[in-house]
């Protein structure tokens, strides 16, 4: 008999979402065990591009700079009308999460610098080919049954807590009988990958060609790919359009030939909205596709994923290392699930908008958008995205306050940390707990549960130990407009509580324990 190895937390599937949290996972030092059937990363861009505050998470993880290498950003986006001409432009604004608003990325390069990641952790072990059978779980842990495809042996092992980030398909979700709502819509559409020959004009632009006779997408995407997305037609059968010959078609329709592209692959595929009745089962919880499946429109798939994982990890570790009671987990569902509620409404509404084949529609959309664009007020708010969801949780793991700071994540400018060194917020102040706040009074409580307290002050004053300098003094104004000036700050940068003036800082939550910093002092931070 082999003795059955033990983990503190499984990871089954991966993709974005299940490296996202290995990395995290071996980070905050859990013995951890990752799971993925295929060989190696797979070789298909599915996810075309992220934002600001995705990037920030990955900062958390020391890849950002580098994942940045293998991107492009500050990219114009188009809703172009059956002649070309734009009736909506948009160019994002920054929400102050200190990196690129919106980034287009290849996602194959993206997970290969991550799982270079996870390869930092020796705590960390991956077993590729491998598929996980069977979940049986207790009071204690969770039973897998594994086999290896190469060799067909199986194995059995056990770990704490499960992670199952197995895509919108997921095994482990239809073995524990959850239902996944929603609907799966009629349209199915073609993606075509290129790689890219010679530029031709707007090659660099993100265009959505909302033409009633047949919507279209095109995007840039780095390391000299462009991706063409167009839908199945009512009465048209999809096999008809996986070849060169039908791919070259609709390229050709969109003024794209073989002198500007060389097609990679023509795949077909649907459009899903879906939510998994719960997002976690006893010690086994869901993550990225295996919970939730949204429309690709406004690229947030990939990165409610990512999320989750943020969400969930920190609170893993957490457990695990006897820092907080395993209560603190009813919140991953809590504070995860509204926001990518939210997010898919939007998606569906730009989906809508886009790929709307009724003409007289598409005809007063144009013209109400043109007019809409010119108005200062609405324009602003359309092309700059301030409708875009902002990272807030509503409930969960927080503190009882009115202070309208609580559950939002603060923005991440450039500060001098207490050496004097120009760094982000994120970067000074750790992934730990910690006490920020404008003045130099303490939180007794928070101190004696271990938590520091970090002061925050306005550029010009000294560099002095236990002190920050908001350099453009964007954080403080944030802290003013929350009616806040004591800021108590999560592992992973959501306010848990905040207080203004002479008021007290609500009390830390029952059961911390606070640890300095969460680094592997070994290994550091950074994937050089």
């Amino acid at each position: 008999m082999t003795e059955i190895q033990i983990y503190d937390v499984a990871v089954i599937g991966y993709g974005p979402t299940g490296v996202t949290a290995a990395n995290f996972l071996g980070r905050y030092g859990l013995n951890v065990l990752v799971i993925e059937r295929d060989p190696s990363v797979y070789h298909r861009a599915r996810a075309i591009g992220t934002e600001e505050e995705v990037l920030r998470i990955w900062q958390r993880l020391g890849l950002a700079e580098r994942l940045k290498e293998d991107m492009i950003w500050d990219k114009q986006v188009d809703f172009v009308d059956s002649e070309g001409r734009s009736f909506i432009d948009i160019t994002p604004t920054s929400r102050g999460h200190g990196h690129p608003t919106q980034t287009f990325l290849y996602q194959p390069a993206l997970e290969k610098v991550l799982r270079a990641g996870v390869d930092r952790y020796p705590n960390v072990e991956v077993r590729l080919h491998t598929e996980c059978l069977r979940v049986k779980q207790d009071s204690d842990s969770v039973e897998l049954l594994l086999v290896d495809s190469t060799t067909e042996l199986s194995s059995r092992v056990r770990a704490s807590y499960v992670i199952a980030a197995d895509g919108g398909s997921s095994p482990t979700r239809t073995q524990l009988g959850i239902g996944f709502e929603g609907r799966t819509y009629e349209d199915r559409w073609i993606v075509i990958d290129t790689e890219v020959v010679e530029p031709w004009p707007a090659h660099d632009q993100l265009r959505f060609h909302c033409d009633p006779k047949r919507p279209a997408f095109d995007c840039p995407t780095p390391l000299g790919h462009h991706r063409f997305e167009f839908p199945i037609l009512p009465g048209e059968d999809e096999k008809d359009f996986t070849s060169l010959a039908a791919a070259w078609a609709l390229l050709n329709d969109q003024g794209v030939t073989d002198r500007h592209v060389k097609i990679l692959r023509a795949v077909p595929y649907s459009h899903h909205v879906r939510f998994a009745d719960r997002w976690r089962v006893g010690r086994i919880f869901f993550a990225g596709d295996a919970a939730h499946v949204m429309p690709p429109w406004i690229g947030q798939g990939m990165a409610a994923g990512v999320r989750d994982a943020a969400n969930l990890c920190w609170k893993l570790a957490a457990v695990v290392h006897g820092d907080l009671p395993a209560s603190v987990l009813d919140s991953y569902e809590e504070e995860r699930q509204p926001h990518v509620r939210s997010m898919t409404r939007y998606t569906i509404f730009f989906a809508r908008l886009i790929t709307e084949r009724r003409v007289p529609v598409t005809k007063l959309r144009n013209m109400v958008c043109k007019f809409a664009m010119r108005i200062p007020p609405v324009g602003a708010y359309m092309r700059e995205l301030k409708w875009f969801p902002k990272a807030h949780y509503a409930k969960g793991f927080l503190a009882p306050s009115a202070n309208k700071a609580v559950g939002h994540l603060p923005p991440q400018p450039w500060v001098f940390d207490e050496s004097g060194v120009r760094v982000r917020l994120d970067d000074a102040l750790g992934s730990r707990w910690v006490v920020l706040r404008i003045g130099a009074a303490q939180d007794d409580l928070w101190a004696r549960t271990g938590v520091p307290t970090v002061r925050l002050q306005a550029a010009g004053g000294p560099t002095v130990p236990g002190t920050i300098t908001d350099i453009d003094g964007s954080l403080i104004g944030w802290m003013t407009a929350m009616g806040a000036t004591a800021l108590a700050i999560r592992p992973d940068g959501y306010v848990y509580a905040a207080a203004a003036g002479a008021e007290t800082l609500s009390a830390p939550p029952i059961g911390l324990v606070a640890h300095t910093d969460v680094t592997n002092p070994i290994l550091g931070n950074s994937l050089v």
